[in-house]
């Protein structure tokens, strides 16, 4: 079986689209549509039911995706545990937290332990493989789901501040909400804004600055050009530095949490274990036990 044709196939079906995964692997909507074809071909089953606005898997190709999508983690986990020195430990983690909550800790983590790195494998999505040897995945999310190989610990809720620059003029802090939306609002993939404004029932027209990353919606922040809502976790370095003052917090809880998790067969190895204990102490936790 070609193993690139599998590939072809589980970013298809993920994306539900040939052209989306075309953009992902960086090769022709005519390369995926005729891998997918030859595959289907191989198996003598047709995998997807071609719409005008995508494609969708037949109920054969439902089961062999969910086969195929086990298979491909297994085997990306066993490269991974093969190829990473056994000192480095590599965090799945979103790109904004790598920028805002990594990157100020690292100082702080080479002086503690010498003997060990971090690598970095940035994600717009959770992780959907089983992890292997020396990695830890965090992410946001409402529910943590479940995997029976992993150690799963919820590090904090996500409280929802607005911050901006101090340089910027405003009446004082907390301000109430109609004057929150009277500034220019920094607004990332969230949407968070969006959905203060749809609650409010806002009359206005806030001015809302667009970005995909919240790296880069608090960088908008600090340099004054208006106001950006995040999780505390991500912005206390900022805060602590005077770059950033926060002006407004939500009074409802978010319902989100940020989780930890890392592999069960591994727990006991050093490295890995220093490393969960490190973010746990990040955090003001303890390890289980």
């Amino acid at each position: 079986m070609n193993l690139n044709a599998l590939r072809v196939f589980a970013l298809a079906a993920r994306h539900g689209s040939f052209q989306r995964a075309a953009e992902a692997l960086h090769i022709s909507h005519g390369a995926v549509s005729q891998r997918i074809k030859q595959l289907e071909s191989d198996l003598g089953v047709v995998l997807f039911d071609r719409k005008p606005r995508g494609v969708v898997l037949t109920p054969r190709g439902k089961s062999y995706h969910a086969a195929v999508e086990e298979a491909l983690a297994t085997l990306s986990a066993a490269t991974a545990e093969l190829t990473r020195p056994a000192r480095r430990i590599t965090l799945h983690i979103g790109s904004s937290f790598a920028a805002k909550w990594l990157m100020p800790r690292m100082k702080g983590f080479n002086a503690r332990f010498p003997e060990m790195s971090l690598a970095t494998e940035i994600h717009d999505t959770p992780l959907e493989r089983s992890l292997g040897r020396n990695e830890i995945a965090l992410w946001p999310a409402r529910t943590p789901g479940h995997n029976p190989a992993h150690h799963l610990r919820r590090l904090c809720e996500l409280r929802l501040v607005a911050v901006c620059s101090p340089d910027i003029h405003r009446p004082g802090a907390p301000v109430d909400t109609d004057t929150l939306l009277s500034f220019p609002l920094l607004q990332d993939a969230h949407r968070r804004w969006d959905r203060l404004i749809g609650e409010t029932g806002s009359r206005g027209a806030p001015t809302v600055l667009n970005f995909d990353r919240s790296a880069l919606a608090l960088d908008a922040a600090i340099h004054g050009h208006g106001v950006a809502i995040a999780p505390t976790f991500m912005i206390e370095p900022d805060l602590r530095a005077g770059r950033l003052v926060e002006i407004w917090h939500s009074p409802e809880a978010s319902g989100e949490y940020l989780f930890l998790s890392w592999a069960r067969q591994y727990a006991h190895e050093r490295p890995l274990k220093r490393t969960v204990t490190w973010i746990l102490s990040e955090f003001g936790l303890e390890p289980e036990g």
